[in-house]
């Protein structure tokens, strides 16, 4: 209150007790402002809406149940927001339809389900769970594109040639009914010869997708290798085993054509006309992603070069290309991660907006998020407005201020969402580093500070530090200039990237933090 000399509240919920599985994944999630669960009002509102299409629905809406049509997704996925078709038009031309859960049609503007999803404004993926944005009975049942039933969906179609050239493109709403869904693990080994009823399908689909892709690195697209740690857990939720997820050839398959649909809608909106009185573009929902600030960029070169790499910085082609030999020659190597996740944060990040500058990361003029409005905000947002502008009533779309800040809000959520994804890692990593306390592992040095050496430890791909008080052959100091501790009397150097010895002394599962020494 305002006249009180503290502030006051109450105690809303208790978690539980701290260091069992569950109360800490809520706390993470309490902590990065994500709610624990539904009101029941919003999951009662969920599950009154009929899971019957009525016909006149169907008369609607372009057919494509008899299209072969499939879903790729992780084995462990429970919400199947994409899928697609594919049917061949000759030898040469096929018809490849990218098909996306109609969220919009189930989740009216201003309902209470609408609010909610706004308010999330994104999915929350923790290493043991999901946390859907959409009720279960929306994001697990009606909208999932489910095998073996009829599902509405919003499609982008295209006629492709031999060369992945799109001959021509339709948006609109459509009725599918997948015939089969595939792990990326299945589709993998089909691309790796495995015979099946869909070779043919997949095996053409993947083609498109290596020229699709080569054409994107052609125009200067970044290929960020960023590691994404995964964990096999116990009953418990105890990590037993720490791995590095693979992006295959099945995962690039998919992310190309959703990459292709969000592109070719945004550049479908740019070729509406303008507003007749302001001469603006129409409003539109854009995810964009500005060039590097030329400092950190020079920052990043000049820390490359001291550490045997380099990057040519002449122009925006050379640094794209620069950069993809860079992590094409770092991979594999000790220093890998390290390097990549450095350049991440030299580069700026992607967000949502009414302002279209286009993504630097892509190489695309125009882009945007069409493709998961099961998981994100900005996807319903599109979908609506995509929705009005094919149906000439873009009266019903919101003032280009309003959606502007649904844009930020949605941009500060999904930045939220990707901390507490991190948060749960590190408990993760720090629980599994407990079964070491005391043993001897190799690393690499991660960075470098005046309190000490950060070592990204090999077996479970997480940073420790060794402080430099518990340096005792020698006094350590910091040189920064050269991203190394020097020993004041040995002149020994402990440089950013070298690979070294540790021993694990203290892991604090509260702080997600572990204390190493140097194993001499």
């Amino acid at each position: 209150p305002d006249k009180a000399k503290n502030p006051v509240g109450k105690v809303v919920e208790v978690l539980g007790k701290p260091g069992e599985n569950n109360v800490e994944m809520m706390s993470i999630l309490v902590n990065n402002s994500f709610p624990t669960h539904f009101p029941s009002h919003v999951d009662r509102e969920a599950e009154k809406i009929s899971t019957v299409i009525p016909e006149e629905e169907i008369r609607k809406r372009r057919d494509f149940r008899n299209v072969t049509t499939f879903t790729i997704d992780p084995s462990d996925a429970k919400d199947f927001d994409d899928a697609l078709s594919l049917e061949f038009l000759s030898d040469s031309v096929v018809e490849v339809g990218v098909h996306i859960a109609d969220v919009s049609h189930y989740v009216q503007p201003q309902s209470v389900i609408d609010k909610e999803a706004f308010d999330r404004a994104t999915s929350v993926y923790l290493v043991d769970r999901t946390i859907p944005m959409l009720p279960e009975a929306l994001s697990n049942n009606l909208c999932s594109l489910q095998p073996n039933q009829d599902k509405l969906c919003f499609s982008a179609v295209f006629q492709l040639d031999k060369n992945a050239k799109v001959l021509s493109q339709w948006f609109g709403k459509t009725i599918i009914h997948s015939d089969r869904r595939f792990d990326y693990e299945e589709a993998q080994e089909i691309i790796e010869g495995k015979s099946d009823d869909f070779s043919k399908i997949i095996i053409t689909l993947d083609a498109l997708a290596k020229k699709l892709r080569e054409e994107r690195f052609k125009k200067g697209a970044i290929d960020f290798g960023s590691e994404e740690v995964k964990f096999k857990l116990d009953e418990q939720g105890k990590p037993i085993e720490v791995f590095i997820k693979e992006s295959k050839d099945s995962n690039k398959l998919i992310e190309e054509f959703m990459l292709l649909a969000n592109r070719k809608v945004a550049e479908y909106i740019t070729t509406l006309h303008k507003d007749k009185k302001t001469g603006q573009f129409l409003p539109f929902v854009y995810r964009i992603h500005d060039k590097p600030n030329e400092s950190k960029l020079q920052q990043f070169s000049d820390f490359l070069k001291k550490i045997g790499y380099k990057l040519n910085l002449t122009n925006e082609k050379t640094i794209s290309t620069s950069l993809n030999k860079l992590f094409q020659t770092i991979a594999g190597k000790a220093e890998e991660n390290m390097i990549s996740t450095i350049a991440v944060r030299t580069m700026a990040k992607a967000i949502y907006s009414t302002n279209n500058i286009g993504h630097y990361g892509l190489a695309f003029e125009n882009y945007t998020h069409f493709t998961s409005p099961i998981r994100r905000y900005p996807d319903l947002m599109v979908h609506r407005l995509l929705f009005n502008y094919l149906e000439k009533s873009e009266s019903n779309n919101p003032s280009k201020a309003v959606l502007e800040e649904n844009c930020k809000h949605c941009s500060e959520m999904e930045k939220r969402a990707v901390d507490a994804e991190r948060d749960s890692t590190k408990l993760k990593q720090m629980e599994y580093m407990v079964g070491f306390i005391g043993k001897p592992c190799s690393g690499v040095i991660s960075g470098v500070s005046k309190w000490g050496l950060f070592v990204e430890v090999d077996v479970c791909k997480g940073e420790g530090l060794v402080r430099l008080e518990d340096m005792k052959d020698d006094f350590y100091f910091l040189d920064e200039d050269n991203y190394q501790v020097l020993g004041y009397h040995n002149g020994k150097a402990y440089k950013l990237g070298d690979p070294v010895k540790v021993i694990v002394k203290k892991v604090d599962l509260q702080q997600k933090q572990m204390d190493l020494t140097i194993d001499e």
